[in-house]
């Protein structure tokens, strides 16, 4: 198996996650395809992140915002997907939306368009827009809740917010990467925007969120989705 460390290029990938009832299909852009409602399920896409740091005289280039929305256009094309449903954190603050450069305004008013669009309200955008879709806390369908923090609730519970990525050793290497992880009871998908950064899953600040006895993790690769077994698992930076 190997793994490494540069960013994949959008496409469907041939990991399936069984939770909650449910076949979900992991992508290796951090999205989550379930096929029985034809959506396509992101998180933390953070849009004008970037932005939002030069406002505030950051030197970093914002072309983040962009980066997204273009691999968001490439999984609807690759899935064929009819709804996105966002978990939250889709702006990197409540008035992100505004401060959007014009082309990137028009790349997201055509996607809104394209599709069936749900915004489910997260940390960093609590508030409702006007760019189109619906806005909701959170949204239940099919067996499962959707939100965007993840919380023990009995089952069936799919989130973002804790920008997960998995580490583990190959041939005396540690490889770190973002991961898809349940334990049979709570889902957690990777951040998907590109200005995000991820947390190890082994983290103590991820501990309560988990049953870690049944622990599943599904590790993006360049052009694939592996599972990858709990046991291989490293620490070491956090």
């Amino acid at each position: 198996m190997s793994l490494v460390a540069s960013e994949p290029e959008s496409a469907v990938a041939e990991a399936v996650i069984g939770f909650a009832a449910q076949r979900l299909v992991p992508l290796v852009s951090g999205a989550l395809y379930w096929p029985q409602e034809n959506a396509l399920l992101v998180a933390d896409l953070h849009l004008d992140k970037f932005g939002a740091y030069a406002r505030r005289g950051s030197l970093l280039p914002p072309y983040d915002t962009a980066m997204t929305l273009k691999k968001l256009e490439a999984d609807l094309k690759a899935t064929g997907a009819s709804e996105v449903i966002a978990l939250g954190d889709s702006f990197h603050r409540d008035e992100s939306h505004e401060h959007l450069i014009d082309a990137d305004r028009l790349r997201l008013l055509a996607l809104i368009g394209a599709a069936h669009w749900t915004w489910i309200s997260g940390n960093h955008d609590r508030l409702a827009h006007g760019l189109g879709g619906i806005c909701v806390p959170g949204l239940e369908r099919g067996g499962l809740t959707l939100v965007h923090e993840p919380k023990r609730n009995g089952g069936g519970l799919v989130a973002g917010h804790l920008h997960p990525a998995a580490q583990i050793a190959i041939n005396g290497r540690v490889t770190r990467r973002r991961c898809f992880v349940h334990d049979g009871e709570t889902l957690v998908l990777p951040a998907y925007g590109a200005g995000t950064g991820a947390m190890n899953i082994l983290s103590p600040v991820l501990a309560p969120y988990f049953q870690w006895d049944r622990l599943e993790v599904f590790m993006i690769g360049r052009d694939r989705v592996y599972p990858v077994s709990a046991k291989r698992l490293v620490r070491m930076g956090d």
